[in-house]
């Protein structure tokens, strides 16, 4: 969603890939689509587009 920002270059999510299981539950449960995947694990796409909200932090995959 390329059109929806905050504030570029602020957001402090990060990926754990190591953790990852390929599920792609990171990617239905942001609201955003900040999450890829590509060579069957998750992948940040869309770092500007992330709000921070914490779906994925709830998976236990991501830090915001």
């Amino acid at each position: 969603m390329k059109e929806l920002r905050y504030l570029p270059g602020v957001a402090t999510l990060r990926l754990d890939e190591s953790a990852c299981t390929g599920c792609g539950t990171c990617r239905q449960v942001c609201p955003h689509a900040v999450f890829g995947t590509g060579a069957g694990k998750a992948r940040i796409e869309d770092l500007d587009a992330c709000m921070e909200c914490g779906a994925c932090a709830q998976i236990g995959r991501a830090h915001v």
